[in-house]
């Protein structure tokens, strides 16, 4: 028995450990919210996104289907509809029904709320009306619809009650923090504290009868202070699962101590790809003769060797995830693509005019200016730390003067965003249903002020533009017209090299069998071993349904 302090509505002060699981990796600071519009906030309160409220569909990544969940079944009638069927006898947490009018009110309040991050659905997708055709029937209308976005919305869009919000403020809606909240839900709130926030299985939820009951009454997820008290609690077993970065994890692994996804090397799925930002309103990242360069330049291998002791991959020049490799155009990025090459990268920066001319072994610009640059990532992520000083000594071999720097997160969340760094790191590229959603990252337009949803180096060019545009249109049931789309994407992505993708960071995920087992792995791969955000929606909430509690002696 782990004794908790509570805060909120009442709860048990301390749980049966074989029907509680403990996690950790998701919440940097304790829990303000529970409103599930506000998903940048949600790190910290993991889980009231799939735990809590719940989508029209899941998806599954490591076989790229689409699970039906509160709808039953989603189809497009003609190239201009969308017709939702819903479950029978979906209810809300406080036993009111959801119905089909739950989805409309949801849908618009997109339509009433530019505020909501969501409200490209009616601006970006096309879409212009919703018509409720009975409790478990919709019907949505769409002028010239963007066939990928749309249906990266069905399992990142939550449905909340219309009984419970059409009361309130445009305020409590877009920013308000939904205390004591009523989903849908396998799981129900329970109690929060400073370091911890804690769920208890929903023993109404609709979904028993369909996908299972989750295996843990109780879910408690811990903030840890460090990486190194999260390890500490791994191998003593007071964590079952943790989705914090270890370092050394893989020594654990081989030794017993601690069980991962893979048993080998890289140990860990592939969750999201960095790339490596060039700023190209700043010389000499304007140059594309430069940047291509600069990418075989990079000492990759020792950034997966060394700062990553091989947990993670060398990511694919295309940028996409293993699970979207069937995407990538193997010719392109044979004819393309980048490797590391110092002597290739020092005469690729002669062959465009980049020479040592005061002989202190850094090239000068084509006319002669000097080339001081920074290559950052945020103070305390040691990981992309150590990564940023491979990539600024390797640079620098090849002739170019890199230095690393370490601002701390505010400070460098303010230069992503406003476009005054000259190179840094990003990894928002994550595993999703469409490459569609890495390219609108990478080349997200129009230019703005604030850039805060990609393209942080600013690169234009209406030619990629189009062809982002032009991959969103075409039907996702249309693979051979996506491929088309994607290939024309990355011969001018790496002609042009405005982004350089590196390695393919870590789904990190460590456990231990002392409680539960059962749980997903490369022999198993039913589900994603995660408690991050987003991710619950995308088989986290199918490996608590997997779980099996160990025998105690």
């Amino acid at each position: 028995m782990v004794e908790v302090t509570p805060t909120g509505q009442a709860a048990p002060t301390a749980y049966p450990r074989n029907e509680t699981l403990y996690i950790s990796g998701a919440a940097w600071g304790p829990a303000s919210t529970w409103n599930p519009f506000q998903p940048g906030m949600l790190a910290n309160t993991t889980g009231t996104i799939g735990l809590l409220y719940e989508f029209l569909f899941f998806y599954d990544p490591l076989t790229d289907k689409f699970i039906p969940w509160l709808a039953e079944k989603g189809e497009w009638t003609d190239p201009t509809t969308y017709a939702v069927t819903l479950r029978k006898g979906l209810t809300w947490s406080d036993g009111q029904p959801l119905t089909a009018e739950d989805v409309k009110f949801t849908l618009e309040l997109g339509k009433k709320y530019p505020a909501l991050w969501f409200s490209p659905v009616w601006t970006n997708t096309g879409l212009t009306d919703v018509v409720v055709e009975d409790e478990t029937h919709l019907t949505l209308t769409f002028k010239d619809p963007l066939y990928q976005e749309w249906e990266n919305y069905l399992f990142n869009l939550p449905i909340v009650p219309k009984h419970l919000w059409e009361n309130r403020s445009e305020e409590e809606i877009t920013t308000g923090a939904n205390e004591n909240p009523v989903g849908s839900g396998a799981y129900l709130y329970l109690t929060h504290a400073e370091d911890r926030n804690v769920w208890v299985r929903n023993e109404n939820w609709w979904g028993i009868s369909i996908f299972g009951k989750p295996a843990p009454k109780y879910i408690v997820d811990i903030r840890t202070s460090s990486n190194n008290v999260a390890l500490g609690m791994v191998v003593k077993g007071e964590l079952d699962l943790s989705n914090n970065f270890l370092p050394g994890i893989a020594t654990l692994a081989e030794k017993g101590y601690v069980k991962t996804f893979y048993e080998k090397a890289p140990y860990m799925l592939s969750a999201n790809t960095a790339v490596l930002f060039l700023n190209t309103t700043k010389k000499p990242m304007d140059d594309a003769k430069f940047r291509r360069a600069l990418a075989f330049a990079i000492d990759v291998p020792s950034i997966v060797n060394v700062a990553y002791a091989n947990l993670v991959k060398a990511a694919s020049p295309s940028g996409l995830l293993p699970t979207m490799s069937k995407y990538d155009d193997q010719e392109v990025i044979a004819r393309l693509g980048y490797t590391f090459d110092t002597q290739k990268a020092k005469q690729m920066l002669a062959d465009a005019g980049y020479r040592d001319v005061n002989g202190d072994g850094f090239v000068e610009a084509p006319d002669g200016s000097k080339i001081e640059l920074q290559v950052t990532c945020p103070n305390g992520w040691t990981d992309w730390m150590a990564a940023i000083d491979i990539i600024a000594s390797s640079a620098q071999a090849a002739g170019i003067n890199i230095k690393a720097a370490y601002p701390d997160y505010g400070a460098w969340n303010t230069a992503l965003q406003g476009g005054t760094f000259d190179m840094t790191l990003n990894n928002w590229a994550q595993m999703s249903n469409t490459p569609w959603t890495l390219y609108n990252l990478l080349f997200r337009h129009p230019i703005q002020e604030q850039m805060q949803s990609g393209n942080f180096g600013r690169y234009v060019n209406q030619q990629m533009f189009d062809l982002v545009d032009a991959l969103a249109r075409v039907p996702t049931t249309d693979e051979a017209g996506m491929k088309a789309a994607v290939s024309k994407i990355q011969e001018l992505m790496l002609t042009e090299m405005p982004v350089i993708p590196l390695w393919y960071n870590g789904l990190w995920a460590q456990w231990t069998e002392t409680t539960w087992t059962n749980w997903p792995n490369e022999k198993n791969p039913v589900s994603l071993p995660t408690t991050w955000s987003g991710y619950w929606q995308m088989g986290g909430l199918q490996t608590l349904i997997n779980l099996k509690p160990v025998a105690q002696p």
